[in-house]
């Protein structure tokens, strides 16, 4: 196992360091604004890029990529929506992702305003119809801004350190531990499952929320 591990994390580091950086930029934007994130997810771009990171500044670097590269993104998908909204929404590609998923995301941002653009960053297909919703509905591009920007700030944030603390942990063990490389997938697994379990906790609260209405008016983050 080490020797694949050890192929696969020096194919990753191979690449020019500021070319891998601008890649993982130019793939959130592509991830953030015309829903390739429903193919390849983000979170998986993010890690694979962080397993190459060799020092502080590279680590530095790449949440600035990731995190710039969602924001373009985003914007680009706030800027559809605003545009084309139902024209996307009612399209071949709208279609396939189903109206209950815009249906929901619809009413995910009526019934918790910014906290959901914030919060949508966390969760899987939400996220990537969020920006596109957002574009339709009387939210100022400055307050979608204001809480998407520290979201992608700390979820980028997240996933290079584990991914940088994963490759870090296994190279340092390679060649003292045969298996090393179950330390490497064990960090992974552990910080996925994690996320997976705090996706199922929020989707489910959110869901019986939704479901049952708890009376309070929309949080107004029009006028902000």
């Amino acid at each position: 196992m080490n020797d694949v591990l050890t192929g696969l994390l020096d194919l990753v580091q191979s690449v020019d360091p500021l070319l891998r950086t601008l890649l993982a930029g130019l793939a959130m934007v592509l991830e953030t604004s015309v829903l390739l994130g429903l193919v390849v997810p983000g979170d998986t771009v993010a890690i694979v890029s962080a397993t190459a990171v060799a020092s502080p500044l590279e680590g530095v670097l790449l949440v600035a990529a990731l995190v710039v590269g969602s924001l373009v993104g985003e914007s680009v998908g706030f800027a559809l929506g605003r545009h084309f909204g139902p024209a996307i929404r009612h399209s071949r590609l709208g279609r396939r992702l189903g109206e209950a998923n815009w249906a929901r995301a619809e009413a995910y941002l009526a019934r918790r305003g910014g906290i959901a653009v914030f919060i949508s960053r966390f969760l899987p297909v939400l996220h990537s119809l969020i920006p596109l919703t957002v574009g339709t509905s009387p939210m100022r591009y400055r307050t979608f801004l204001t809480w998407t920007t520290p979201a992608c700030l700390l979820w980028a944030t997240a996933y290079v350190s584990v991914g940088a603390a994963a490759a870090g942990s296994y190279r340092e063990l390679a060649d003292q531990l045969h298996h090393a490389g179950y330390v490497f997938v064990g960090i992974v697994a552990a910080f996925l499952v994690l996320v997976l379990v705090v996706k199922k906790v929020v989707h489910r609260r959110e869901a019986r929320h939704m479901g049952h209405g708890d009376g309070r008016p929309p949080e107004d983050d029009a006028h902000l």
